[in-house]
């Protein structure tokens, strides 16, 4: 296995892309300490995973939580390996026209301190461990750090504030710590919005992503969530990924190489191939 022996800190690892990479990193070989703010989800994780796993239950915008977790990853397996900051929120592509006036400083707040401040405490209450660990961190960022329109004003900005985060903290914990980025794609999670715009209760499962993203990506669907894992798996493994640090993999289905007039160009290739 290729993360035999591993230790994998994830954030926002009981649901969605946390909870397929969870599975992925234990199926690899690593022991995985998982971080989420549902009780009932971690403990749940414990009990299929037995002691492969360690769950604790807390906020991402609380330090304090952070390091109580921190320090019960390193007493239970010995040690940090890779830090995987992932625990986000959506704000459901909302416009800046359509935020409520009495609520832009509520709702900037919320996402900011989840997707931004959550990736930042994170770090902060992994560093010692990381640096003896001489080992790396992987952000989940999304393609709205790199496109428009992938979520609206605030969303975009906390994915675009992760990647300046992956490229500073890379220059900063060089030559300790490699930090890269893995820029996801539409998925169909259970990924909620901000309560200050009373979307805590939503779901992205609700939208008919499939569908939409089958039209617009030039691989032709959407990737299944566990189809997204493999890129972390890369940067974690230190032989595969040794050189790299501060990169930023935009794994985004294409959507960067869409055409002007057509998403794929080479949807007749069957035909002129003459391939069934």
């Amino acid at each position: 296995m290729k993360l035999q022996d591993e230790v994998v800190f994830i954030t926002g690892g009981a649901s969605g892309l946390g909870r397929a990479l969870v599975d992925r990193f234990v199926k690899e070989g690593a022991k995985v300490a998982v971080f989420d703010k549902s009780p009932d989800r971690v403990r749940q994780l414990e009990q299929e995973h037995g002691k492969a796993v360690v769950s604790i239950a807390g906020d991402v915008r609380s330090l304090e939580d952070l390091k109580r977790a921190a320090t019960q990853c390193v007493d239970t397996f010995g040690k940090i390996d890779v830090l995987i900051p992932n625990a986000g929120i959506w704000d459901y592509n909302m416009p800046l026209v359509d935020l409520p006036e009495d609520n832009i400083d509520k709702a900037f707040d919320e996402l900011f301190q989840i997707n931004v401040k959550g990736y930042i405490l994170a770090v902060k209450a992994c560093l010692r461990a990381l640096v003896a660990s001489r080992g790396s961190i992987i952000c989940t960022i999304s393609n709205a750090g790199f496109y428009p329109n992938g979520g609206g004003p605030l969303y975009t900005a906390t994915k675009h504030a992760v990647v300046g985060l992956v490229r500073e903290l890379a220059f900063e914990l060089a030559p300790y710590i490699r930090v890269n980025g893995v820029g996801v794609g539409g998925m169909n999670t259970s990924l909620s919005g901000p309560g200050s715009l009373g979307m805590n209760e939503k779901s992205i499962s609700e939208i008919p992503l499939g569908e939409m993203l089958e039209s617009v990506l030039p691989i032709g669907r959407m990737p299944d969530v566990d189809e997204y894992t493999g890129a972390y798996v890369f940067f974690a493994t230190r032989g595969d990924s040794a050189p790299a640090t501060g990169a930023l993999l935009n794994y985004d289905g294409g959507m960067g190489v869409r055409g002007l007039f057509s998403v794929a160009g080479g949807n007749d290739l069957l035909d002129k191939l003459n391939i069934e």
